[in-house]
């Protein structure tokens, strides 16, 4: 009885989150393959590998060195050469058909990314380049986000953790989730289209803060909700831990959808691969997400089948539509 029980609540959960999007949305759903890798499945090839493109500032340079990445996450980001520069750099890729950049890079020890001094090459590449500009974060000061808006960038992007054990044992940074929603605070009052990441399972593959940080989020006026999921990377301390199971991260689909019935939430590109990823894909389309970046083969199928409409994007799924 209690496994029935169960049954019928997940399955009450995913209709109410998906007439919920049918209520806010129309049919479309969309699938991202920015150039961050190349992909291609029977239903998605990837066109304009160029279109968008990542920039690290750093390089592979982090001070940080989290848990989960050990700067991993910046190796497939073109490294910026500051002898180039960033603007020249941009001016270069524009050349050759790009469209968009994602400006990011590794962390300071304070959790910010050291975007300060480039604001100047920002604005610049917005101005006479036209470029899509989206810039990774960090927590951000007042100073920054002013600095931000000035620039001109199209969406700021940040992870918001909610759990104060996650944030020190994972990111090994001296913070609150406070201060990651005073960041949320900055940037919404200097107008900024903000396009918040949660990583679902990040302390360790547990669930600890998620909710959490979805309330702090909903506080806020975002444009885009981006969900990823731990992925153990080799050569990282969480290279064996199992990442969360596929009914925990799609009961979160469902909360979140439910929580901020208005926004358009996407899946990200940081998930496992094989099996898990193919379950948590049909929970993303089951529960009323919006989009997924890097869909697994037979996804583009499926969500037609649920009498959703694709469109194709070669940009980062938190720009959105």
């Amino acid at each position: 009885m209690a496994g029935g029980i169960v049954s019928e609540q997940v399955e009450a959960l995913q209709a109410e989150a998906f007439a919920t999007r049918q209520a806010h949305f129309d049919n479309r759903i969309y699938f991202f393959a920015p150039g961050l890798k190349h992909f291609e499945t029977e239903e998605f090839r990837q066109q304009t590998p160029q279109a968008f493109r990542p920039i690290s500032l750093t390089g592979s340079a982090c001070a940080l060195q989290c848990e989960h990445c050990k700067s991993k996450i910046l190796e497939p980001m073109i490294p910026l050469d500051q002898k180039e520069g960033l603007l020249a750099l941009c001016r270069r890729l524009a050349e050759r058909g790009t469209r968009g950049v994602l400006i990011s890079g590794g962390s300071q020890p304070n959790g910010q990314v050291p975007l300060r001094k480039y604001l100047p090459e920002i604005s610049r590449v917005k101005q006479e380049l036209g470029l899509r500009v989206m810039v990774h974060c960090g927590v951000v000061d007042e100073d920054t986000a002013r600095g931000l808006r000035d620039a001109g960038v199209d969406g700021v992007m940040l992870d918001i953790i909610g759990a104060e054990e996650t944030i020190r044992q994972v990111y090994h940074l001296d913070l609150t989730p406070g201060d990651f929603e005073r960041s949320l605070a900055a940037l919404a009052r200097y107008g900024h289209s903000i396009r918040p990441h949660i990583i679902l399972g990040l302390h360790f593959g547990r669930f600890l803060g998620e909710e959490q940080a979805l309330e702090m989020i909903a506080r806020y006026p975002v444009d885009v909700l981006v969900l990823v999921i731990l992925t153990p990377l080799v050569g990282t301390p969480m290279q064996g831990v199992e990442p969360p199971a596929v009914e925990l991260i799609a009961n979160f689909f469902g909360q979140a959808r439910l929580r901020m019935p208005h926004t358009p939430i996407m899946l990200g590109c940081a998930r496992p691969l094989g099996d898990h990823k193919t379950a948590v894909d049909r929970a993303a389309i089951d529960y009323g997400l919006n989009g997924l970046a890097y869909p697994a083969e037979g996804m583009v199928r499926y969500a037609r089948n649920m009498g959703l409409e694709p469109v194709f994007r070669e940009n980062s799924c938190s720009c959105g539509f």
